[in-house]
């Protein structure tokens, strides 16, 4: 798995990358200016991400705004959903507007609230249908 962990404050980004190390091969990036832009650099190099952690709130280019422009790259190579990258939203928020447009406007997959806990953040990765196996 190929993980992408978007989050402007390092102790979320690091301990995103310390729970998913066993389980993914991580990229970091601190907005949604770099994460659009690894996005776009992992396509063009014949690569994709399988996951996205995706902060809402963040300088330069919120999380809301770079959820849009992933899913705009996507609907322009023509992706079905089966081969769109699954993002998870996480943010500090517990604000109904966020999560709609989220959800609703931004096609999130998924939605968890910080401080991110290990065991429902494995749940979730489970429920989406990835393996949890270490890899070796």
């Amino acid at each position: 798995m190929r993980a992408l962990i978007v989050d402007d404050d390092f102790y979320c980004r690091n301990m995103l990358h310390e729970i998913m190390r066993p389980f993914a091969t991580c990229d970091i990036a601190v907005n949604g200016e770099e994460a659009v832009y690894a996005f776009k650099k992992t396509l063009q190099n014949d690569g994709r991400y399988d996951l996205v952690f995706l902060d809402l709130m963040m300088p330069e280019m919120d999380g809301q705004q770079a959820l849009r422009e992933i899913r705009a790259i996507e609907k322009d190579l023509d992706l079905n959903d089966e081969s769109k990258v699954k993002i998870i939203v996480t943010t500090m928020l517990d604000d109904r507007k966020e999560t709609h447009d989220a959800f609703f406007l931004g096609e999130a997959t998924s939605y968890l609230v910080k401080p991110i806990d290990e065991n429902k953040l494995i749940k979730e990765l489970v429920n989406l249908g990835f393996s949890v196996n270490k890899e070796s």
